[in-house]
Parts: structure tokens; C-alpha cells; sequence
């Protein structure tokens, strides 16, 4: 089974033992605090990798780490990971518990590029429209885009929306040629 799938079952695992003891907030919290653990050390990235360290040893670095730092319900999680030799999967693990909570919570987390920083108006514009497009709540995040020569696109899921000045140009170009035809 690839490592994929292996870590989308261990997500949906937790997050239903989550939800169903009612701690689904406070794993999320959990896992945002590993999440930068993970990000920002290199040695517990190296640490979750390593095939050489035992799963005792691994076991009682998680234990000493994260007791009292993290619920009991996450901390039983990890320990159970580190027993099947499976804890290297944990930031992918992270990252699919946290889609499968916004999809509960019914957040879509949406990405959009432009070419200007948008003013607070626009933001919240761009949100409300997305907002009653979708029937969800939007996470947005904004990426400055050089690149684009005026306007935005907006990514989320599988659509875009492309509002740029360059796609509204390519429009006009091909209904220009199609009319001359």
C-alpha cells in the first residue's frame, strides 16, 4: 500500500476517534503545534525518519517531548505510529486530518494571485462572493504574483477563476479572430 493511502487511513482513524470523544478541536491544535515542530527542526524531522533508532527510544523521545504539551488522545497516536514503524507518515498524516476537518467544518481553503496587494475591501469582496459561490467558508490565501500584469486568478480544489488582465486580453484576441472569419 503506498504511503499515500497508508496515511489517509491513519487521518481518517484518528479523526473519527477525535470526533467521536469530542477532542476534535484540541487534536487540531495538537497537530498544529507538531506541525511546527516539524517544520521548523530539522533534527526531529531527521529523528521521525531515521530507520536506526528503535521503537522504544522513539516511543520515549515522544513521551518525554510531548507529554503535557499535547492531549492524551494525540500523544496515544503517535505512540501507537511509533509502534507500527509508521511515524515518518506524520507530517502527511497532519496535513490530510486538517483537510478532513475543514471539510467537516466545511472550510475551503482557497489561493489567490495577484498582481497588486488587495486593499481590505477587496479581500473581504473576494471572500463574500467565493463565500456564496461555493456555500463554504473560505480560508484565502494571497500571493503577490509579479508576473500577472493587472487582475487576479483564484485557485481552489480543482477550479480557477482567472480575472487577470492577460486572460481577459487572450478573450478579446480570440473573439477579435473568430469574428473576422
Amino acid at each position: 500500500m503506498s504511503n499515500h493511502r497508508t496515511a489517509h487511513r491513519y487521518a481518517l482513524a484518528v479523526f473519527g476517534v477525535a470526533e467521536e470523544m469530542n477532542k476534535l478541536e484540541v487534536v487540531s491544535k495538537d497537530f498544529v503545534f507538531i506541525g511546527q515542530i516539524i517544520k521548523e527542526s530539522q533534527d526531529f524531522n531527521l529523528f521521525l525518519k531515521n530507520p536506526i533508532i528503535t521503537t522504544e527510544k522513539k516511543k520515549r523521545v515522544f513521551s518525554e517531548l510531548l507529554s503535557n504539551r499535547v492531549s492524551d488522545v494525540t500523544l496515544k497516536f503517535i505512540i501507537l505510529l511509533s509502534s507500527k514503524n509508521r511515524e515518518a507518515l506524520l507530517p502527511e498524516i497532519i496535513e490530510k486530518f486538517n483537510k478532513l476537518r475543514d471539510e467537516k467544518l466545511g472550510i475551503l481553503d482557497v489561493t489567490a494571485r495577484t498582481a497588486v496587494k488587495f486593499t481590505s475591501a477587496q479581500e473581504l469582496e473576494l471572500v463574500r462572493q467565493l463565500g456564496s459561490t461555493t456555500k463554504k467558508k473560505v480560508r484565502v490565501k494571497y500571493i503577490l504574483d509579479p508576473s500577472l500584469k493587472g487582475g487576479f486568478t483564484v485557485q481552489f480544489e480543482d477550479t480557477v477563476w482567472n480575472a487577470s488582465v492577460q486572460h481577459q486580453l487572450e478573450l478579446l484576441k480570440k473573439r477579435f479572430t473568430e469574428s473576422v472569419r
